[in-house]
């Protein structure tokens, strides 16, 4: 009997740890370390996509508008209402041969103000918020809240607003009920322990030295935005601002082994994809990096991937490569192959009973593939066929990434989607990509720093394949 015939026919998820040497350690820390910094400073889908701009032209990026005809090695992107982003670097292969894409999302589940947010009650003023994307509300109270976004006036004039974030800044927070008081709320079920209505932030107390003002708290806070923004109430309603946690990207653990971070779904496989780009230097074909918006609320409108923004996009490469044909669009479609860049949701040991074990993504076993989301019967997935799944794994496995093929919780328990049945309904193959997270949709998610770095090895594999 052969000795290791178990070893060559069994498959076996390998702690990624466990075969790193110190040297490849300290390459994947300090990416990891690159990482956070970067996540500090983009906590929104338009922070993503200024800091994105910069990288971008640093590493020889240019505005699509800035060339009048593009050649093999030509570097070029689009900013879409700054929102979203696409980058793509024209390869030396016929472009009606398909497109290498990897795809992801910067935006993340928050709070937005809504359009008339501020009123005061019992000499307390509050913003009212709407939440976006799915969120269990009871994890947003009583942490600390910084507010990002623009403020735009009628006659254009846009101001940029971070505050909270600076440990000079003050914060903002939702309040909860003690549990001396709670008993009521106690009963409740869990989802329904805090009411979306009742997410109001608090934003301050003191009452500004107007007798007459009928709502003094209100109108200190308004004197306060005037002075240091010029603006008013109104112009609120014309405004674009997110709540979000103050907490930093912090390395966690005794062995610092993990991220924990807020809007890691997905900026971890948004900029794991942007610094594999950056790497690429001539490429068999042309690669496509998409940083899209809207995925948390169905990819809707004109900055999400629904919208006809990116075909234009590519549109625009044709008609500058001198490409004109009838349905060449469709065509370039349906031959590109593309990685959807999205977390999938780690084993978490606590909660093992959600989960199938011989199908779940675990923390330190490598990049994680969903052949497959949706929900229950597979209803809204995009099925990857098992030929591309196979030359996703020939990629992996000559380049020695370490990889795990996953589903997204137990049957009729799980269920999600990404933005892979979008392209795929252009008729490209497409495989879900990303880095198993913990706690995903928290105001402070959970990564492996190993499958970080496998991210991006994966990213720069595929794209240099």
């Amino acid at each position: 009997m052969e000795e290791n015939l178990e070893k060559r026919l069994t498959y076996k998820k390998v702690n990624g740890w466990e075969t790193t040497d110190t040297r490849q350690k300290e390459t994947i820390f300090n990416f990891s370390k690159d990482y956070m910094n970067f996540l500090n400073k983009a906590k929104t889908e338009r922070e993503f996509v200024v800091e994105a701009v910069k990288m971008a032209r640093e590493n020889g990026y240019k505005d699509i508008s800035e060339f009048e005809h593009l050649e093999p090695g030509d570097k070029v992107y689009f900013v879409n209402r700054e929102k979203s982003m696409y980058l793509s670097i024209i390869g030396t292969e016929d472009i009606e041969n398909g497109l290498h894409i990897i795809g992801s999302h910067v935006d993340s589940p928050r709070l937005d103000l809504k359009p008339n947010p501020l009123y005061e009650d019992t000499d307390m003023a509050y913003f009212k918020t709407h939440y976006y994307g799915g969120i269990k509300k009871y994890q947003w109270t009583t942490i600390p809240l910084s507010i990002h976004g623009v403020m735009v006036k009628p006659n254009g004039e846009k101001i940029t607003v971070n505050i909270g974030e600076d440990e000079n800044d003050p914060i903002f927070t939702i309040t909860d009920l003690l549990p001396h008081l709670a008993q009521e709320q106690m009963e409740k079920k869990l989802k329904n322990g805090i009411d979306g209505e009742n997410l109001n932030i608090l934003i301050g107390g003191m009452p500004y030295s107007d007798e007459n003002a009928k709502e003094k708290v209100k109108l200190n806070i308004l004197n306060i935005l005037n002075q240091k923004y010029g603006i008013v109430e109104a112009d609120l309603q014309s405004s674009e601002l997110e709540v979000i946690p103050a907490f930093k990207a912090r390395s966690l653990g005794f062995d610092s082994s993990m991220v924990a971070a807020y809007g890691q779904d997905d900026k971890v496989c948004a900029y794991t994809s942007l610094v594999a780009m950056m790497t690429l230097e001539n490429i068999k074909n042309t690669a496509v990096c998409i940083l899209s918006d809207k995925e948390e609320i169905g990819s809707m409108g004109n900055t999400g991937m629904e919208s006809h923004m990116f075909d234009f996009f590519i549109s625009e490469i044709l008609n500058k490569l001198n490409k004109n044909k009838p349905n060449l669009l469709d065509k370039v479609f349906c031959f590109s192959k593309m990685l959807s860049a999205d977390v999938d949701a780690g084993f978490d040991p606590i909660y093992s009973q959600v989960s199938d074990k011989l199908n779940a993504g675990f923390l330190g076993k490598g990049i994680s593939l969903n052949k497959y989301t949706g929900a229950r019967g597979k209803s809204g997935a995009s099925d990857a066929n098992a030929e591309y799944v196979a030359w996703i794994r020939n990629i992996l496995e000559k380049n020695d990434i370490k990889y795990q093929i996953a589903e997204l919780g137990k049957v009729d328990i799980g269920g999600g989607g990404t933005i892979a049945y979008i392209l795929a309904n252009k008729g490209a193959d497409v495989i879900d990509c990303g880095v198993p997270v913990l706690s995903m949709h928290a105001p402070y998610e959970v990564t492996s720093k190993f499958d970080i770095y496998s991210a991006y090895e994966t990213y720069r594999a595929f794209w240099r394949e």
